[in-house]
């Protein structure tokens, strides 16, 4: 056959369907039996190959979506792939190309994705495979490895990557598809890029109207509709007819390879193999649609982290366990009225149930105009819920979010109430990132938390500058309460461009100290300074919290933008008298 990389300069590709969907429907079976379908019913993935080819097909994946060693055995794996690239290409004959099929390989943070992928296009090149499909990715992680890898090992292998992104244009990990489209359009052993899955026909077109096309080839392969649930099992409905029309519309947009994703069967791809022979606007470059200039919003707290004459009070303040939010509010006036600059509002600390951390940021902004900074954890959203809360946070005017992970759910708790978690701190910070691009009329800044506390502090800061590169404007550090927090505070100032914010904790008690040190998790105690407490009343107690709290702020000023401090027990009486106590000693000291 003619080299693709000519065809596709005269033609355009029609790819196959959704091989996994297709079979599912013909054998009533489940998309687990897909691939082992290749040894168990060969005639049976063969036929559902020529199916596609009669309807017009000249591109075949090969029926290994799923295939890599977290799912099956490295012996079933090596078995299925033989099969599926002996199948596609006894079928495809001169008809079609024959591209090698790799799914997204979903682990553990801590598993080696790369030696995952790297093992399954090294079985593909033992087979001499040419042809490449890396689909329905969420990210560019490996991506630029692994395609050097390839073309390291066959110089003259064609890669074609395409990610799978919701109609607002971002994946299942929060990336904004534009920027992972750019990013692998940059790696020059990358051949081709495009989209499938997630979208219909009609919501991938309008979602390529917005974006701007790489100068590579590009590929569009749609779902056939918006899948139903019934007894148990997903059926796509969408017309072919109009599955058709819409994708072949995708071609004028400069779409060269279009094909279809989940529940795309045959009778679509002949219906779009119809609509692709109808006269169609010629090819060009369509400029992207401007993005309108994000709304400039007045932000006090900003201004003072960038003054360097001042470093303004972020002063914690926690969410009632119950729907009566008058103490809230009362104590909330009152940090204000000592200079407050900023009320963060914790979400569900220690995993366990209060009201919204971020309903009660635009209680603050509504009812007292105060600059309010919830807090987030990616704990129990997934990415519609997190973006719904952010657009609402939007509309409410409140501009600013602390991203944490967020603690787990108390394991006593587990059979009751499960922990969920989508994403990470960072991706949750690159979504955010993502939507300030796109979405947003006034952008977020994004603050994240850094622990000062831990042994491994190159972790922490590694976590840091990854964070910084997801969008972080700024960290609020754990409480300095020992000589290692204060080191690792310098090393942080050294190391990071972003705003710091000192953390400071009031301890009232020998007990309080005590609990702190061994409960919570990220903050330690120095022994000096919990000897300090015993037989402390209350009142020589709270004396002692704010003497040893200032003495941290003065030691910390020069090298922080602002204090973090966390209002002990709701004593916002006390917090006031810190915060005062600080600003007094910074004057007497100018």
């Amino acid at each position: 056959m003619i080299d693709i990389r000519s065809y596709l300069k005269e033609n355009t590709l029609v790819f196959d369907g959704g091989l996994g969907t297709y079979y599912a429907q013909r054998s009533r079976g489940g998309y687990r039996d897909c691939e082992w379908a290749n040894l168990t019913a060969p005639e049976e993935i063969s036929a559902i190959h020529r199916a596609y080819l009669d309807a017009g097909s000249r591109a075949l994946k090969t029926n290994t979506y799923a295939c890599n060693r977290l799912r099956f055995s490295e012996t079933e794996c090596a078995a299925m792939l033989r099969e599926g690239v002996k199948l596609a290409r006894r079928c495809a004959g001169e008809r079609a190309y024959v591209f090698a099929d790799i799914g997204p390989i979903d682990a553990r943070d801590d598993t080696d994705l790369f030696e995952e992928y790297r093992s399954v296009l090294d079985r593909f090149l033992e087979l001499r495979m040419e042809h490449f499909l890396l689909e329905t990715l969420s990210t560019d992680r490996y991506l630029p490895e692994l395609a050097a890898y390839l073309k390291q090992r066959c110089p003259g292998a064609f890669l074609l990557v395409s990610f799978a992104a919701s109609p607002d244009g971002f994946t299942r990990e929060g990336r904004w598809v534009q920027e992972l489209l750019d990013s692998a359009a940059e790696v020059p052993q990358i051949d081709a890029v495009g989209l499938n899955c997630v979208s219909g026909a009609k919501q991938m077109r309008e979602l390529l109207e917005r974006l701007r096309l790489p100068d590579k080839p590009f590929s569009v392969m749609p779902t056939a509709g918006y899948p139903t649930v019934r007894a148990n099992r997903v059926y796509y409905n969408g017309d072919p007819g109009y599955f058709a029309a819409q994708t072949a519309a995708m071609r004028s947009r400069g779409a060269v390879i279009l094909g279809g994703c989940c529940g795309t069967t045959p009778e679509h791809i002949a219906a779009l193999r119809q609509a692709l022979s109808l006269p169609t606007p010629a090819r060009g470059t369509h400029a992207s649609p401007e993005k309108s200039t994000p709304e400039t919003r007045p932000d006090p707290f900003w201004a003072a982290l960038c003054d360097t004459e001042r470093r303004p009070f972020a002063v914690e303040l926690d969410p009632p366990a119950n729907a009566d939010v008058g103490k809230f509010m009362d104590g909330a006036r009152e940090l204000l009225r000592h200079g407050a600059e900023a009320i963060t509002v914790a979400d569900c600390p220690v995993a366990r149930a209060r009201v919204d951390s971020s309903l009660m940021a635009c209680k603050l902004r509504r009812e007292l105009g105060a600059n309010a900074l919830p807090h987030l954890t990616c704990r129990d959203r997934n990415l519609n819920a997190t973006q719904a809360l952010l657009l609402g946070l939007c509309a409410e005017g409140v501009d600013k979010v602390l991203i944490v992970t967020g603690d787990p759910v108390p394991a006593a708790s587990r059979d009751e109430v499960k922990s969920v978690y989508n994403f990470n701190s960072r991706k949750l910070m690159k979504y955010v990132d993502g939507l300030n691009q796109t979405l947003l009329p006034a952008p977020f800044r994004v603050f994240g938390a850094l622990n000062v506390n831990v042994r491994n502090f190159d972790v922490q800061l590694d976590l840091a500058r990854q964070k910084e590169e997801a969008g972080a404007v700024g960290f609020l550090t754990q409480p300095i309460l020992t000589e290692q927090a204060f080191e690792n505070l310098l090393r942080a100032r050294e190391a990071l461009r972003g705003k710091l914010l000192g953390g400071l904790m009031p301890i009232v008690s020998h007990r309080n100290a005590l609990f702190l040190s061994s409960e919570i998790a990220g903050i330690r105690v120095d022994e000096r300074v919990v000897a300090l407490y015993e037989n402390a009343d209350r009142e020589q107690g709270e004396r002692l919290a704010e003497e040893i709290t200032a003495e941290i702020a003065r030691r910390i000023a020069p090298t922080v933008d602002g204090f973090y401090l966390i209002t002990p027990f709701g004593r916002t009486t006390l917090a006031g008298r810190i915060m005062d106590r600080i600003r007094t000693d910074e004057i007497n000291e100018k």
